[in-house]
């Protein structure tokens, strides 16, 4: 970590940043940017911190390549020119980088998944759901879900993704029978639980200088994470954190 930025009840801790790229840690329940809650939010408060760093006057470019749901925190990465912009989106798009995420699952899951399914998303409620393959307008999703640990009636797994759906981590869990821990909208999370899904980590290819380059942050102390603490700090020091 390089730097720490607060805004309101919120911490964002600054992992890399040079004239090109830009790698944070999102908080939970901080939307990455402006929608119709009109809340503060990630990208924002980032411009004004480049802004008020570098005395930059007017708007400052700070590009969004990818997405976080709201009420998940972990790594994230901003393109601090259109250059990286273009680069970073294309590598996004095309699933070059290696995204890794921590999750807390309700129940023992056994054993390595690999989870295919046919995602559909409702434009008017938001919610994501499995549906059979060819469906109209439906999306492949995959990815692979690896337990770590299974303590008081739940699971620590590493999830991979090698697609990029809408809520995909969280419905195809939900539909193997596992659903994550807090998860209000597909796991019958209640009022108060913070939703156990982390992006704990994220491998790339620099924009400009074409190194690879890894960024890894802790999921919260708290919640569902307390009972695999030691799995954590493992799987950290697995992971170059």
């Amino acid at each position: 970590m390089i730097d720490r930025v607060h805004a309101g009840r919120f911490v964002i801790e600054v992992l890399y940043e040079d004239n090109h790229l830009l790698a944070v840690v999102k908080p939970p329940n901080l939307p990455v940017q402006a929608d119709r809650s009109g809340d503060d939010d990630l990208l924002s408060i980032m411009k004004r911190y480049i802004g008020n760093k570098y005395q930059k006057p007017g708007n400052v470019y700070l590009g969004l390549v990818h997405r976080l749901d709201r009420p998940v925190g972990g790594v994230m990465v901003l393109a601090r020119t259109s250059k990286a912009a273009a680069r970073l989106s294309a590598a996004f798009a095309a699933h070059e980088q290696d995204k890794r995420y921590l999750a807390v699952l309700q129940g023992e899951l056994s054993g390595e998944r690999t989870l295919e399914d046919a995602l559909v998303k409702d434009g008017r409620t938001g919610t994501v759901r499995v549906v059979a393959p060819g469906t109209a307008g439906a999306k492949a999703a995959r990815l692979r879900t690896r337990p770590l640990a299974k303590r008081e009636g739940l699971t620590l797994t590493e999830v991979t993704l090698y697609t990029g759906r809408a809520h995909q981590i969280r419905v195809q869990h939900a539909h193997a029978g596992f659903p994550l821990w807090g998860d209000a909208r597909y796991g019958g999370g209640k009022p108060g639980q913070q939703i156990a899904l982390w992006a704990a980590s994220l491998a790339l290819e620099h924009p400009t200088r074409h190194e690879p380059m890894r960024f890894v942050a802790p999921p919260p102390e708290c919640g569902a994470w307390l009972p695999f603490d030691g799995e954590i700090r493992k799987w950290l020091e697995e992971n170059g954190a």
